[in-house]
Order: structure tokens, then sequence, then C-alpha cells
């Protein structure tokens, strides 16, 4: 039986919750992100850091203030204060200092997979049960309210605690007890490594238009992205709605990895300029996509959401709607610390297959429109209407 798609509606509490996620994401990763270790290969020699005199100098006054200073002194968090100061002074937005906290907190954003059963939990009970997880194959539903895990009571447990009991790394299978009605069921379920949703997909009903929500840039939706489409072209898409409002970005090679699916081989996605000089990225694979694209953006668009705005503008031909991008047309590298710590920092900027760099610019889309937002007299949002969708079903129906 074809799945019967969903009513195409951005609801008030879904776009406030994105709006949030957002924030906390964007201001950690701050756009576009390279992982990278120290290497030999920057032709940088312990011997040339050691006869380094502004180094030097740096060890000395470090060992003078460690051996003299009146207090105790916890040097770790001297030089991670230090390495901030250094980072600082570059005086550029992105380069940046993150402590261990942060630093996880980064990973896990886009990390792009975790260890579970595939749902989503409130407040005890699963709010949603994702598709084709070891969770929707053992029976699962919405609306379980959580008793025990493993044989633990776990109705005093917060969401969170639940979760970390379900992926402790120890257990290969968990057995839930839920209550479900009034009725207890317990289940006996395999943990697995599974996607953290970045997407959302659906065919817009009483059409042949596919809509797709991009989130973020993780490191496993380029994978998500080919699975969508594949699904949404079994179910007879025939044109296509990008979503990139909210998306602050993340991994390079993620966006890479997305427009790959979309454009010709050879295709320009995107050049970049650093202290070596410039290239061009080019899809180097067969994938591509040939069907009409409307891509949505907002001012919360950013950097990876800008690049494949930008490739799909130039190089694959789609129309954007919506309001002007953030402009972030810069790229980060990343050192890790021992302790825990990264020092992120520019290493490069990156510039549209037309030449245009919109860093601090951002991208104007071929059709501005702004959201049609209802506010009561405290200036509330009470309500809204997607006129950004509105626009992008209507020029893909015309």
């Amino acid at each position: 039986m074809k799945k019967e798609p969903r009513k195409t509606t951005i609801k008030l509490r879904y776009i406030i919750l994105i709006m949030l996620l957002t924030a906390i994401i964007s201001g950690l990763t701050a756009g576009i992100i390279v992982y990278t270790s120290y290497s030999k290969k920057t032709g940088i020699t312990y011997s040339n850091i050691n006869n380094d005199p502004a180094l030097k100098e740096f060890l000395d006054v470090y060992n003078s203030v460690s051996e003299q200073y009146y207090k105790d002194i916890d040097k770790s968090k001297m030089i991670d204060a230090a390495i901030s100061g250094m980072l600082n002074y570059l005086g550029d937005t992105y380069t940046t200092f993150l402590d261990k906290q942060e630093t996880e907190s980064l990973h896990d954003s886009l990390a792009g997979e975790y260890k579970g059963i595939g749902v989503l939990i409130e407040d005890h009970t699963i709010k949603e049960v994702f598709s084709k997880s070891p969770a929707e194959k053992a029976g699962l539903l919405p609306g379980d309210e959580f008793l025990k895990i493993n044989g633990e009571d776990v109705t005093n447990f917060s969401s969170t605690d639940i979760a970390n009991s379900i992926k402790n790394k120890d257990v290969v299978r968990v057995n839930i007890t839920v209550k479900r009605g009034s009725e207890e069921k317990t289940f006996d379920i395999e943990t697995s490594n599974l996607y953290v949703p970045a997407i959302t997909s659906e065919v817009i009903e009483g059409t042949s238009i596919g809509y797709i929500k991009l989130d973020t840039f993780s490191s496993t939706v380029s994978n998500q992205m080919d699975d969508a489409l594949e699904e949404l072209k079994n179910q007879g898409m025939t044109s296509l709605i990008l979503d990139l409002r909210y998306n602050a970005g993340g991994f390079l090679s993620a966006a890479e990895g997305v427009a790959n699916l979309f454009l010709d081989k050879g295709k320009v996605i995107y050049s970049l300029t650093n202290k070596k000089g410039n290239i061009a990225i080019k899809d180097t694979t067969k994938e591509k996509l040939d069907v009409p694209v409307v891509v949505i953006i907002n001012s919360s668009s950013a950097s990876a959401a800008e690049i494949l705005a930008c490739a799909l503008k130039d190089s694959y031909g789609a129309t954007l709607v919506g309001t002007k991008s953030y402009g972030k047309g810069k790229v980060q590298q990343t050192y890790q610390l021992k302790d825990g710590s990264m020092a992120k920092y520019t290493s490069a900027k990156w510039d549209r297959p037309n030449g245009e760099n919109i860093d601090g610019v951002g991208i104007t889309p071929d059709y501005v429109v702004e959201l049609d937002v209802t506010t009561d007299q405290a200036g509330n949002i009470i309500g809204v209407k997607d006129t950004q969708l509105e626009k992008a079903k209507e020029l893909l129906m015309n």
C-alpha cells in the first residue's frame, strides 16, 4: 500500500524548536567545520618551534609564573586561557576556543549517529518512533510510557537518564517495560547505531512535489539525503522543494556530499582560497537529480547551507525563495587538545560557483518573501502562515 503523504504545514511549535536548536548549534559551530590535527605536512618542525623567539619568550614567562606566583596554579587552565587569548587576538568572529563541554556538544551535534533504539523521549513518554528503527520493528508506539529498563524502575528518571540507560555502551540488548493505556508491555530490543535525523521528507498532499527539510550538515546527512530522494522518487516526485531555513551549517564534506547527489559530474560546488592558493571543488560522482528544484533560505541559513544553496543556484539552475541568508563565506579548521578542549580557527574563504564571495553579504533569493507572522498585543507570536513555502509550491506548479 502506498504511504499516504503527510500534510505540509509548518507548525509554530516546530519553527520555534528549530530556531532554538539552531541558535545553540550555530553558537558552537559557527558554520563550516573541517576537523584536523597537527601534521608535519605543514612544513613546521619541532626544531623550528624550539627556535621561535616569540614562543621561547612565552615559555620563559610561563616557567617564571609557574615557579614564582604566590598562589597555587592550575597549569592546564592557564594554558587554556593562553590559547583562548591567542585566538581572541586574531579578531575573527569564527576563531575561538571551546572548553571540553563545548567541544563534546559540538561533536554530538554533528556526529550524525548514535547508539539506541530509535525513539524521541519527552517526559517519560515516547513522542516519536523513528522509521525502520529497532523500536518500530519491536512494536513500541508513540504514547508508550517508560516504567522499567533492564528491570530498573525509571519512573523517577529524567528523559536524559532514560536515554542514557538505553544507549549504555556495555549493553547490546535492552529490556523495556512500558505502560500503554491500562496495560504493561515488555519488549526485548537490540540496540544499534542509528542516524540522528537531520532530514524530514514527504510528497506534498495533492501534488507530485517532493519536500525535504534539511536541519544540519552532520556526518551522515548525505546518506540520509540519498535515502530521502530515492523514497520521494518512488512516490512519484516530479519536482522538489529543499528547505534550508534555520540551517546553521556543519561539516564542509557533508555539504559536498549532498551537492554531489544533485549536480552533473564536473560542475563546480564551490571554490576554496587559503594561503596555498585557490582550488575549485567539483562534483566527481555519477549521481545527479533531474527535476526542477526550489530552495528556501532565510537569515539563519548559514555557511554549509549557503554553499549548497549557491551550488544548486549556480550549477544546477535551482530557484531561491525566502529572505537574504546569513552571509558566512569562511571555513574553520579545528585542533583538539589532550584535555578535551578545542581550538577552532578560520583557515580559508569560499566563493560560490559564479565567483562571488557571500561573507558579510549573504545570498539574495530570486523571490524575496517574508513569513506572514501574527502577534498579540504584547508582541508574542501566535501564528505563522508559511508564505515562503506557498511561493515555492506556486513556482513548481506553474
